[in-house]
């Protein structure tokens, strides 16, 4: 596999965009903001020879929780090992298993860790004694020293990191501009031009992994769609992207998100998003066999089809007359359920932003996105969020 070459850099400008249209979505800013530089990768390549590394340290089996030992070293006073049974040595679990352990069991995890090692050692040790639950899942890695990554229930479904990381790859390649997908660009603010040739590096990056989980975002962003026109006449520029996360230890769900959007900017906050879905799947019993059969093949499906029925729907939306008249256009806010406060804010935001009073369904969606976004609280900003993908998707 190859990157993009100098040469292919030449060949592609910056596109202007218009993000005063669509939803901001702050999840990938969230991950880039938190993300230290151990956790942040170049390629698919890189991180997937790393999660699936420790996948084949990892060990998993089933426990009775009694049999389990807490054991707190004189020497180590600080610090609590487990011996598991048919374990030679101790096993140490990290910060996240040990709360999951105290979690399983009912101990409350934040306080036994205020405690001295023996103190905490003696509670846990009851709590492992009477649970009721009786079995437990480890995952246990070994690498010169033995170490405790996860406690589970015993029906948990594990989907490993490097089994998510691999369908990406399947449609992405390395990630860097071999296929279609890639780290994305960079919005130019005093240009509002969106560049998609940016050098992957680890503070623009969007490939992380953790001991917790992994988290990758990918764009197709050297082949903008065109989706009607902007009020100046230029093109209303589109292109799609997608994010998806888990966690083999349990720490979050399964999940992938796909959409349209407009840009992405230098904290990887994403512009102009539309169309936004999303597929979550719980670490249960069969949660190998649901990402197996629906979430992968989601993934692929998206990345391999037309965006003709996102053009459509743009289309349809924006030749759906439902209101002439000023009359016509606070009935048709308040029928979908908006205060006359909101009413009349939505209205003055597509006068102000596209020169004109909403008419066509597009319009209104467009109002209704943009007001959503000076909403300070998210509660609030999800709900019209919301109410604006129905009208949308009645619209198409």
């Amino acid at each position: 596999m190859t990157a993009i070459t100098a040469t292919d850099r030449a060949g592609v400008r910056p596109y202007r965009v218009d993000i005063s249209r669509g939803t901001n979505v702050s999840r990938v800013s969230s991950e880039w903001f938190s993300r230290p530089q151990d956790e942040r990768y170049l390629s698919l390549g890189d991180l997937y020879h790393s999660v699936r590394t420790r996948a084949d340290r990892a060990t998993t089996r089933i426990v009775e929780s009694r049999n389990v030992r807490v054991e707190a070293r004189s020497d180590e006073p600080e610090r609590l090992s487990l011996m598991m049974p048919g374990d030679d040595a101790p096993i140490a679990p990290t910060n996240w298993s040990f709360g999951q352990l105290c979690s399983l069991v009912g101990a409350p995890a934040a306080y036994l860790r205020q405690l001295p090692a023996a103190l905490a050692g003696i509670n846990l040790q009851h709590g492992l004694i009477s649970h009721s639950g009786e079995h437990v899942k480890l995952l246990q890695t070994s690498d010169g020293r033995s170490e405790l990554r996860a406690v589970t229930g015993p029906d948990y479904g594990r989907i490993w990191d490097h089994e998510l990381v691999a369908a990406v790859m399947k449609i992405a390649g390395n990630g860097t501009g071999d296929t279609r997908w890639k780290v994305p660009g960079v919005l130019d603010w005093s240009a509002m031009t969106y560049n998609p040739m940016v050098d992957i590096t680890h503070d623009t990056t969007t490939l992380y992994a953790s001991d917790r989980d992994v988290f990758l975002f990918l764009v197709d962003d050297l082949h903008p769609i065109e989706a009607g026109r902007l009020p100046n006449g230029e093109s209303d520029l589109y292109f799609r992207g997608f994010y998806t996360w888990n966690s083999e230890v349990g720490s979050k769900s399964l999940g992938i998100a796909t959409f349209y959007l407009r840009a992405v900017c230098q904290n990887r906050n994403l512009w102009g998003v539309e169309n936004f879905q999303e597929i979550n799947i719980r670490h249960s019993k069969f949660a190998a066999n649901r990402f197996a059969h629906e979430a992968a093949p989601a993934l692929e499906h998206f990345a391999q089809s037309s965006p003709r029925s996102f053009i459509d729907g743009i289309a349809a939306a924006r030749t759906k007359i439902v209101a002439r008249k000023d009359e016509d256009r606070e009935t048709f806010l308040r029928k979908e359920g908006f205060s006359k406060a909101e009413t009349g804010k939505i209205i003055a935001t597509v006068l102000a932003e596209e020169g004109h009073p909403p008419a066509s369904v597009y319009d209104f969606v467009q109002g209704i996105t943009a007001v959503a976004r000076s909403r300070p609280h998210q509660d609030g900003r999800l709900d019209l969020e919301s109410k604006a993908r129905k009208l949308m998707e009645r619209a198409c």
